[in-house]
């Protein structure tokens, strides 16, 4: 390590001497801008919500101090100022920090891709350097793997960069349920060759170059956690800088940079962790198995009891259960294995904790039950309270009598009245303003004294509603080992009592909509052929077992989607409604599909209900309808029944939404009255 007086110019990546080697240098993108772990990071940014009692970003920092990192800067995204706060006040930027510099970068982005592209402008990057995300939680040497980078590069100058992958169990990303990522690779060089993504329970199809088929040994995996550590050379920020569409790391611009490999001649490689701990707290199923993974200690240099963070006294019992020394447990109290309880908690008497983690400063009371959940700081929890595989935010109250069903999760500063019942899968945060700029409670969510509001984001993106979730409804899965460290034996795994891997997904029909939805509008936004669409559409209905009311509904919401996105990036309704419409009508029309007036008019509704929620939806509405009639889509009568049904009016909001559309209404049924008009004309005429 460098001596402090040379901490002023570490930064800039090059010492005075030409012979010494740069610092090692480490970028951390601490927001992945995804919205994942919605609710909670509308309050806090993602890097700092805690996981087994540490914010995130203490792991990530962690593990590049034990990387041998000496210069670190720091992207922050949303929140940033509370990012920037945390880390003037923490150990990282004391006088005992194992950094010789941590940098706080800011710029405006609303991507990785414009991160990286604003760190190649400010020319920081002098020799090799590391980028991880914010979320690393890894006990594994990198020293081999950079070695092996550097050992290819000095022979290679267009080797520009190492990905760090971990070897796990087949089928570990339908366990996830988010996207199924494969690598292409050649493994006599290490060297990846092709990457995409699909969905589970969708075929692999790959579009590979036929030149790379002439490799003579290539592998296909999709057994591959990737722990979004990577070791980079400045020509990978070049890259990203000629390329100002890509936003993501892997969709974007790892399948470019491979697909256009002739002609910028860039190649990226991997090094495949097998035997040590290397994850990522990527969404919440990940969120719950690393944590699993840090209650049993099975990382030992980080282990819960080695009080690694902070100013902690844990300790580990015979019988699993770590407990600081300040906590405060009447007796009688039952803990069991699994169970962590962090300083200054008290815990009231008859009470049971199994399986969950408890953090600093909370309040549990009398004869209340916590099961495999997961209570942050400062929670005050109420007597006779049952809470199942949830997580509860800070500052939180749970009034006494109440039940936190399976899914749960409650954000920051909520308050749940006595006496409440909190439904499966309820997402719940702190009330927001609404149009009008009120606050207002939902009381039906959480009881009539309390404070908070059922959260409800627009779902853009696919992975956001099916991750986003903390619902256990996979008995399958419930068996399965630990997806991030392959060396457990099957006794090992046992004593966990089968909780370590469950799924956090939703039930089979919101499966299927949020799948299909996401898949449709993927494809429309890369410019698919709709032709091509339809018989993946019928395999994705055929393997999720939905009906044809399932799959209407799913093209309308993709279509309504996609119409939203163009407008958002620029187009008018008017042209944006005409051109989605004129191209993936066919989806609507699909064969075998019902065309009765009925189905007809369910569409219009479906696609009204979607639009509720959009910007300027009312005009949007009007535009489809529109274009439906014009493109011959649909019937007359399809829009008459439609209008006339009471569920287009039923509430304010779909009143609201169809009002522009009753000068359409008007027009046809004008239209149609002349026509009868001009019928009655020549049958007088003939007569």
């Amino acid at each position: 390590m460098a001596p402090k007086n040379q901490k002023s110019a570490a930064w800039k990546g090059r010492s005075g001497d030409d012979n010494k080697e740069d610092p090692l240098q480490a970028v951390v993108v601490a927001d992945t801008f995804e919205t994942r772990f919605a609710p909670f990071t509308l309050e806090r940014p993602r890097c700092l919500l805690t996981l087994a009692n540490t914010p995130l970003i203490e792991y990530t920092l962690e593990y590049l101090a034990s990387a041998g990192v000496q210069t670190v800067f720091i992207y922050a995204g949303a929140h940033l100022d509370q990012v920037e706060t945390y880390i003037e006040a923490s150990r990282w930027k004391s006088h005992k920090s194992p950094f010789e510099n941590v940098t706080f970068l800011r710029c405006l982005a609303s991507s990785v891709g414009d991160i990286m592209r604003d760190l190649d402008q400010k020319d920081l990057m002098a020799g090799d350097f590391i980028v991880v995300s914010g979320d690393i939680v890894s006990n594994f040497p990198i020293a081999r793997a950079l070695q092996q980078h550097k050992t290819r590069r000095a022979k290679d100058k267009n080797a520009i960069m190492t990905m760090i992958l971990r070897e796990t169990e087949a089928g570990i990303h339908d366990h996830s349920g988010g996207i199924v990522p494969t690598f292409v690779l050649d493994p006599t060089k290490d060297r990846c060759l092709h990457y995409e993504e699909a969905y589970p329970g969708t075929q692999f199809t790959s579009h590979i170059d036929p030149e790379l088929l002439k490799t003579p040994e290539l592998e296909i995996r999709q057994d591959l956690v990737d722990c979004r550590i990577d070791i980079c050379t400045p020509d990978v920020l070049s890259l990203w800088s000629d390329n100002f569409d890509n936003q993501s790391p892997r969709k974007d611009f790892l399948f470019g940079v491979l697909k256009d490999w002739e002609l910028n001649g860039k190649t990226i490689h991997t090094y495949i962790v097998q035997e040590d701990y290397a994850a990522r707290v990527a969404d919440f199923w990940s969120y719950n198995t690393i944590s699993q993974d840090l209650k049993a200690g099975l990382v030992t240099s980080i282990a819960v009891e080695n009080n690694t963070f902070g100013d902690t006294h844990y300790s580990r019992s015979q019988n699993g259960v770590v407990l600081d020394g300040k906590v405060v447990a009447s007796k009688p109290t039952k803990l069991e294995s699994g169970t962590v309880v962090g300083a200054e908690t008290a815990i009231g008497r008859g009470s049971e904790i199994k399986s969950s983690i408890v953090g600093e400063g909370c309040h549990i009371g009398k004869n209340t039950r916590i099961h495999d959940a997961y209570i942050w700081d400062n929670v005050s929890v109420g007597n006779n309270v049952k809470i199942s595989r949830a997580i509860i935010g800070n500052e939180a109250f749970i009034g006494d009598n109440s039940v936190i069903e399976e899914g749960s999760l409650i954000s920051f500063g909520v308050k749940i009245a006595p006496g409440t019942t909190v439904k499966s899968g309820s997402r719940i945060c702190r009330p927001q303003p609404g149009t009008d700029g009120e606050v207002k409670n939902d009381t039906f969510v959480v009881g009539d004294a309390g404070e908070g509001q059922a959260y409800a984001d627009d779902e853009e993106d696919y992975l956001t509603s099916k991750l986003s979730r903390l619902i256990y409804q996979q008995p399958d899965l419930a068996d399965s080992v630990s997806t991030l460290d392959s060396d457990l034996s099957s006794d090992e795994v046992s004593s966990f009592g089968g909780s370590r891997s469950q799924s956090f997904g939703d039930d089979s029909t919101d499966r299927f909509q949020h799948d299909t939805v996401g898949i449709l509008l993927q494809r429309m936004q890369d410019g698919q052929h709709a032709d091509d669409m339809l018989s993946e559409l019928m395999g994705l209905r055929f393997s999720g077992g939905a009906d044809e009311t399932q799959v209407r509904k799913a093209v309308a919401v993709a279509l309504m989607k996609h119409i939203h996105g163009e407008v958002e990036n620029g187009v008018s309704a008017a042209d944006a409604t005409r051109r989605v419409l004129s191209a993936y009508n066919t989806l609507i029309r699909r064969k075998g599909a019902e065309q009765t007036t009925d189905e007809q008019a369910a569409f219009l509704l479906d696609a009204q209900r979607d639009l509720i929620r959009r910007k300027d939806g009312g005009k949007t509405l009007l535009f489809v309808v529109k274009d439906l009639y014009d493109l011959e889509v649909f019937t007359e009568e399809a829009f008459t029944a439609w209008w006339a049904d009471e569920r287009s009016s039923s509430d304010p909001e779909m009143a609201e939404v169809r009002k522009p559309s009753s000068q359409f209404i008007e027009w046809l049924q004008n239209a149609e009255s002349e026509s009868e008009s001009d019928e009655e004309e020549e049958d007088d005429e003939e007569e």
